[in-house]
């Protein structure tokens, strides 16, 4: 019962600042996912280091998160040109190349980890920003954080329509071998939840037809579980329960995010295909 409140009073606390950071300007929404994305990096940075002799810089690598963030930021809101993006070039090929020089136990392994670490983890959180600023048809870059706030309301109730179904009549399990707790009868709970609720989107903010939005829906969901297996995976390769434990009853920052590592880029790759309808 205690754990039950302590996870309920986090996941409060962690739905109100991610919501209220999003809505309340472009600053703070740049500002609270940089942070994040520092944070994750240095997370996944720290497991890495604890598997077969891998060793990667987790500072500089959190702060190429950082730094990738706040660049896709400039560049979407045209504060900055292309340019912009050759600092992070710089640190990518000082990551790269000092391996020459630290004679450590796994070069191969710390290349694979370090590119990982962004690709897997830093690139989603700079892609928000392509789901947030728009160039309207008089040039101008406008916020509009309906989009990005949709995705992670679509994991949630995915999360709790999986949760709910799964444990009053989950019986087939989705994926044994790596996610014992999870059913099929859980994940299609979930997903007719958060399509349901791309139609109160569709209705409220009508800047993509009602089957956009339900495909948006669907999209998040399905490759949020393929990012939560995925993660899932990650862990039980390491031989770890939660990848930290900075949010009390909810783990580590990868457990937090790790449907929306792989729900973000699927829901900009699925926006830019329907812009070409």
């Amino acid at each position: 019962m205690k754990n039950f409140f302590v996870r309920a009073i986090t996941g409060v606390l962690f739905v109100a600042v991610l919501v209220g950071a999003i809505l309340f300007a472009p600053l703070s929404f740049s500002l609270l996912f940089t942070l994040i994305a520092a944070l994750t990096v240095h997370e996944f940075a720290t497991l890495a280091n604890g598997y077969a002799g891998v060793t990667i810089n987790r500072t500089i690598s959190a702060l190429a998160a950082a730094y990738l963030v706040l660049a896709f930021t400039s560049y979407c809101t045209s504060a900055a040109s292309s340019v912009v993006f050759l600092p992070y070039v710089l640190i990518w090929l000082y990551l790269i190349i000092a391996e020459l020089y630290l004679k450590r136990e796994n070069p191969l392994g710390n290349w694979a980890f370090t590119a990982l670490s962004q690709l897997y983890v830093a690139l989603p959180f700079a892609l928000l920003n392509v789901l947030a600023f728009h160039q309207d048809v008089d040039g101008q870059i406008s916020y509009n954080p309906i989009l990005p706030l949709s995705v992670f309301v679509f994991i949630w109730l995915s999360d709790t329509g999986a949760y709910m179904v799964g444990s009053l009549i989950g019986k087939h399990r989705l994926f044994e071998r790596i996610s014992p707790k999870k059913s099929w009868e859980g994940s299609i709970g979930g997903a007719v939840l958060s399509v349901a609720s791309s139609f109160a989107f569709a209705h409220l903010f009508p800047i993509m037809e009602v089957w956009q939005w339900a495909g948006l829906a669907l999209v998040v969901v399905v490759f949020g579980t393929w990012g939560d297996l995925c993660e899932s995976l990650m862990k039980r390769q390491i031989g770890i329960k939660d990848s930290g434990s900075i949010l009390p009853g909810h783990g580590g920052w990868l457990d937090r995010f790790d449907s929306a590592l792989m729900a973000i880029p699927a829901a900009v790759a699925y926006l830019y295909f329907i812009a070409t309808l």
